[in-house]
C-alpha cells in the first residue's frame, strides 16, 4: 500500500484495543497510516507479529522492555522471533532508571539483556528500537546507552542501526545518535511541552521520526484519552510548526526516513 503517514512505535496489540482493534486498523489502512507494533517481551512480541501477518499496513518489532523482569532473555526464542518476514525492527530495548531507587543495581541487570539485543539485531540485520528513560533531572540512561552503542558501532560498524523512541535528550545526546547515524522519534507529548523545541529544531531533516507510543501519551486535543496510530498526523504537524517547515514536507521526510531506517515497502 502507500503510506501517506507512518507511526514509527505504537503498541496496538495491548489490551487497550481488544474491544476495536480491527475496526481501527481497517481504518489506518483506508487513510494509508501504517505502524510499527512493537513488543515489550516475548508475548507481546508475538502478538505484534500476528498483526503484521494479517495487515499489510502493520510491521513489527520484537524485543525486551528493560523493565520487563518477569522471564529471562532467551536468545533462541527471540532470534527465530527476529526472523520473522514480518519484523523490522529489534526492541524496544534499552535502558530505564526512572524512579528507581538503586541505579547501580538496575544497570548491572538491565545492560546485559540489552546487549544481547544489540547483538541479535546486529546478527539479523535489524535496526535497534531505543528506550531510553533517564532519572530525574539527568540523562545518565541516555549517557550509559550512548557509551555501550558507541563501543558495539567501533566493533560492527555499519551493520549497527537504530531509533531512539519517544527521545526526550537534549541536543548533546541527540548529536551523539546522530554521529552513530541513529534517527530520533518524538511522539505527541511535543503538542503540548515545550521542552523539546529546540533540539527538534537541531536535528536534520533527514534524521527525525514521527510516532505515538499509543496507547500513550495523546496529542494535546485528545489528552487524557487513550492515543492511537492517527495521532502521527498532529505529531507530524506539530514538528513542521516547530521547524518553522511546510507540513508537507515534513510529512514526506518522516515516511521516508522510516522506510529508509526500518527498509519497509511501499
Amino acid at each position: 500500500m502507500n503510506f501517506k503517514y507512518i507511526d514509527a512505535h505504537s503498541h496496538v496489540q495491548e489490551s487497550e484495543y481488544d474491544a476495536d482493534r480491527e475496526e481501527l486498523l481497517n481504518s489506518f489502512e483506508r487513510e494509508g497510516i501504517g505502524t510499527i507494533v512493537v513488543g515489550v517481551d516475548k508475548e507481546s512480541s508475538m502478538r505484534a507479529l500476528a498483526l503484521a501477518k494479517n495487515h499489510k499496513n502493520v510491521f513489527a518489532s520484537i524485543g525486551k522492555h528493560p523493565t520487563e523482569n518477569g522471564e529471562p532473555f532467551d536468545d533462541g526464542v527471540f532470534e527465530e522471533l527476529a526472523r520473522s518476514p514480518q519484523n523490522v525492527a529489534i526492541g524496544e530495548c534499552g535502558l530505564e532508571y526512572y524512579r528507581i531507587d538503586d541505579i547501580q543495581k538496575a544497570r548491572a541487570k538491565q545492560v546485559p539483556v540489552f546487549e544481547k539485543q544489540i547483538e541479535l539485531a546486529v546478527k539479523v540485520r535489524k535496526p535497534l528500537m531505543i528506550h531510553a528513560r533517564p532519572s530525574e533531572r539527568t540523562m545518565d540512561a541516555y549517557k550509559d546507552i550512548i557509551d555501550l552503542l558507541q563501543v558495539a558501532k567501533r566493533e560492527y560498524g555499519d551493520a549497527l542501526t537504530g531509533n531512539v523512541h519517544f527521545f526526550a535528550g537534549g541536543i548533546d545526546e541527540a548529536c551523539a545518535f546522530l554521529e552513530l547515524d541513529f534517527t530520533v522519534s518524538y511522539t505527541a507529548v511535543i503538542t503540548f511541552a515545550r521542552e523539546y523545541d529546540e533540539t527538534i529544531r537541531f536535528v536534520p531533516l533527514t534524521h527525525l521520526i514521527a510516532e505515538t507510543d499509543s496507547p500513550y501519551v495523546a496529542p494535546a486535543s485528545n489528552k487524557g484519552a487513550r492515543n492511537d496510530p492517527r495521532a502521527v498526523k498532529e505529531v507530524i504537524r506539530t514538528l513542521a510548526k516547530i521547524r518553522n517547515e511546510e507540513e508537507e514536507a515534513m510529512r514526506l521526510a518522516t515516511v521516508n526516513n522510516t522506510m529508509r531506517v526500518f527498509k519497509l515497502t511501499n
